[in-house]
């Protein structure tokens, strides 16, 4: 019996261009009309999972096209570097026993198992840190593209009226991206009782001012120190959302899109109750919901209570961790006031005693200068495109800290 367990995920949060990516290439010779999307062209996305195994499947996502999308040609393989795969692993990828599918608007789509022929032991230490390129063709146009805009890798694009191609090469990909595109999950074979771990929450769970091509958010780093204590038994996947809010916006449709996508509320079947192996969630989230929409303490909690009692309704068993929120003072004009800072002592005192989670991140107390109120002056200066740093989200270091801050011992059993 095959035991799936996902092992690299991205949010899909709106139509493309709508969102907000970092360090963004040129895309105007790519997608000349944004609102059409691609035109019969191929991408090959590079992903990194948490988690091997010698089957894997991918899907892939219209949740928010207005029209039906139909993928073609699609390929797994093992990135050597840039665009360029390891020669002959390029596996095939079907949908159903058929090399075409066509997706409906809303809608998603795995593809059928493909054996990982560079697989040999899926415990290979060999294997840690590479990265897969999922390659697949978009016919004729697709309309607004389904899109996670801050992926903080270097992914590669053809151009429009180009061929589908088998490529190994990097040739047929001239163009880079620093988003995912209509892509949002990777599940491998794994051996029973493994998990995965869902990292969920806004732009400093995303990666803001983290390194591009480092993996160095705070799940990642969370992730390398799990690896380290348990080996293969867990993978980390993310599901931040830059902008992203705990009970907003009230309204999230394709023609009416907001940067920061739709709701955490709204996503939860999605991005995780849909996910195979899925056994916690670390949730981080709330500084939106008051810096951008207003929103009061008590509405983030309720949003908190509702959230957690879907989850277990629909997930017995799984384990929910929250993280306390970081600290945004003297930072962004809507973020860094005093009020907004008032609303995240109160929502994180109320974390801190709320019996509702497992247990508490203290993300605050690992970054926060007490002496200031402010992030620690060390962890504020960007290291995805330099700068010093909005005050708001961490820096590799920051990040780094955050990750060091979660309790190991909640996994031990």
């Amino acid at each position: 019996m095959r035991n799936w367990v996902v092992g690299w995920t991205s949010a899909m949060q709106g139509p493309y261009p709508t969102g907000n990516p970092t360090a963004q290439p040129e895309l105007k010779f790519v997608f000349p009309v944004p609102e059409q999307g691609a035109t019969d062209q191929s991408f090959r996305l590079i992903v990194r999972p948490d988690l091997w195994g010698k089957e894997a499947k991918f899907r892939l996502s219209n949740t928010f096209g207005t029209k039906p999308v139909t993928f073609a040609g699609a390929r797994l393989g093992l990135q050597i570097s840039g665009a360029a795969l390891l020669a002959d692993s390029n596996r095939v990828v079907t949908f159903n026993g058929r090399n075409s599918v066509t997706v409906p608007p809303g809608g998603s789509v795995w593809s059928d198992t493909v054996v990982l022929t560079f697989v040999k032991d899926s415990a290979d230490p060999l294997l840690t840190g590479r990265k897969l390129a999922i390659s697949f063709h978009v016919v004729g146009n697709s309309g607004p593209m389904t899109w996670h805009a801050k992926a903080l890798q270097t992914s590669y694009l053809a151009q429009p009226g180009a061929p589908a191609t088998d490529d190994e090469t990097e040739a047929a990909f001239p163009f880079t991206t620093t988003s995912w595109y209509f892509l949002d999950a990777v599940a491998v074979t794994a051996p029973v009782g493994t998990k995965a771990i869902v990292a969920f929450g806004d732009s400093i769970t995303d990666g803001t001012a983290s390194t591009i091509n480092g993996d160095d958010r705070w799940p990642d780093v969370f992730s390398r120190r799990l690896h380290a204590a348990y080996g293969g038994r867990f993978a980390v996947v993310n599901q931040g959302i830059g902008g992203n809010q705990v009970v907003g916006p009230a309204e999230y449709t394709p023609a009416k899109p907001v940067n920061g996508g739709p709701s955490a509320l709204s996503r939860l079947d999605r991005d995780i109750v849909g996910l195979p192996g899925v056994g916690a969630v670390v949730w981080l989230e709330g500084i939106n919901d008051f810096g951008t929409a207003g929103a009061t303490v008590e509405a983030v909690m309720q949003g908190y209570r509702d959230g957690v009692a879907h989850l277990r309704r629909n997930m017995p068993g799984v384990k929910i961790y929250v993280a306390t929120l970081t600290t945004a003072l003297n930072s962004t004009p809507t973020h860094g006031t005093t009020e907004v800072e008032g609303k995240r002592k109160t929502l994180n005192a109320w974390f801190r005693s709320e019996k509702i989670f497992d247990g508490v991140a203290d993300f605050d107390a690992a970054t926060l200068d007490a002496a200031t109120g402010a992030l620690k002056a060390t962890f504020k200066p960007g290291s995805s495109i330099g700068g010093p740093g909005d005050g708001l989200h961490p820096n590799r270091a920051g990040y780094a800290a955050m990750g060091g801050a979660i309790d190991l011992g909640w996994f031990k059993k």
